[in-house]
């Protein structure tokens, strides 16, 4: 059988050893250290956020900053369906009460009419909305303009998920720098990795101390340890931070080649009856985390699980789109807003291997397998 093909696997620049080294070398092998200090410079150059704060991953990113948001036990947060479980996970870790919105059709990503049907909903029911989730789907800019004049309209801080999305932009400006808060991840699996990691992006001097303090187990400024308040052990390791180090150097060409991907697959495959794509609206910009597919049930009886199912028979990885996390066991008594957007692009999508060490020769071969179901 022919060497596996991974849905999104690391790829290192071959700098990363140096900063690595550096941390052996000076014996900084425990959180913080040069390592970290320069990686969030790096972050902060890179997506013109004021503030970086590396973490131990973008679910600790989410934690904080709805901590710094205010949200306490009871409060309402709003947050997309369509998502990975841990952009969710933290509402639950504060008692608070996760609403789960639907998406629009063009991004995939939150649906602003939805979101303040919402907002109204819980405003004439006496119980304001803390924060606002939007998650950049697989890399594609949401409809920050209108989430963003929803938010500001009633005062609700809109927090981002850019976890898949670092390098991505909305008429130039990089997510992650629109709402009160952003996060990252350098997850394995993400457009650059830390192994694992992630980062909160601030433009408030304040919520970066906030952040960091809790983020650092709460020890107030004591001569011994006091501690008045809950922290978390969230910081980066000076080690992993090497590596992040050197993956931002090529930041820029991890993006063009995952969209290189995209432009690969659809060239080959957009001819086929009832497959269309994720499409970049004006003013969009995506790094193309993932290509997923869709299936059109009216044109074609080709599915996805008929795909993947090929796929994997020939040691391909792929995988579903996220199940709505309004569909989830976990959260089965949450409430939910909107239509059935999430639920059929969820039924109908399938994520493509989209790691930008792929080759043209193991493009051809995902794409020859496609094709031969049709």
């Amino acid at each position: 059988m022919k060497p596996r093909i991974y849905l999104s696997s690391p790829h290192m620049s071959g700098e990363e050893m140096a900063y690595v080294q550096e941390a052996f070398d000076s014996n900084w092998i425990a959180p913080l250290g040069s390592n970290v200090n320069a990686l969030e410079q790096d972050i902060c150059r890179f997506t013109g956020s004021r503030y970086a704060l590396a973490l131990s991953s973008g679910t600790a990113a989410i934690h904080l900053a709805l901590i710094v948001a205010g949200v306490q036990k009871d409060d309402i947060v709003l947050c997309q369906s369509l998502t990975f479980a841990a952009s969710a996970n933290p509402i639950l870790y504060l008692g608070a009460i996760p609403v789960f919105i639907d998406s629009e059709p063009v991004t995939w990503n939150m649906c602003p009419d939805a979101l303040e049907t919402a907002i109204k909903h819980y405003l004439h029911s006496g119980k304001k909305p803390k924060a606002v989730i939007l998650v950049h789907l697989y890399g594609m800019p949401g409809f920050l303009k209108e989430i963003i004049l929803i938010c500001e309209k009633y005062d609700i801080a809109l927090i981002e998920d850019a976890a898949e999305a670092l390098g991505s932009a909305y008429f130039n400006q990089k997510l992650g720098t629109f709402g009160s808060l952003g996060i990252l991840s350098f997850n394995g699996n993400k457009i650059i990795t830390t192994s694992g990691g992630g980062a909160l992006l601030c433009q408030c001097q304040e919520y970066l101390t906030k952040a960091g303090f809790l983020a650092s187990q709460a020890k107030d400024d004591a001569p011994h340890y006091e501690h008045s308040e809950i922290g978390y052990n969230y910081r980066l390791s000076n080690v992993l931070a090497g590596i992040g180090r050197g993956q931002m150097k090529v930041l820029p060409d991890r993006i063009q080649k995952r969209r290189s991907n995209f432009d690969f697959y659809k060239k080959n495959l957009a001819q086929l009856p009832g497959v269309t794509f994720q499409e970049e609206p004006n003013g969009s910009f995506s790094n193309r985390w993932l290509t997923v597919i869709l299936f059109d049930p009216e044109v074609s009886s080709v599915r996805p699980e008929h795909v993947s199912k090929i796929l994997t028979q020939n040691n391909i990885e792929t995988r579903p789109l996220w199940k709505p996390m309004h569909l989830q066991p976990l959260f089965r008594q949450a409430s939910y807003f909107g239509g059935n957007v999430a639920e059929n692009l969820f039924m109908r999508g399938l994520c493509l291997p989209s790691g930008s060490g792929l080759s043209e020769d193991e493009l051809l071969r995902i794409t020859d397998h496609i094709r031969s179901v049709f």
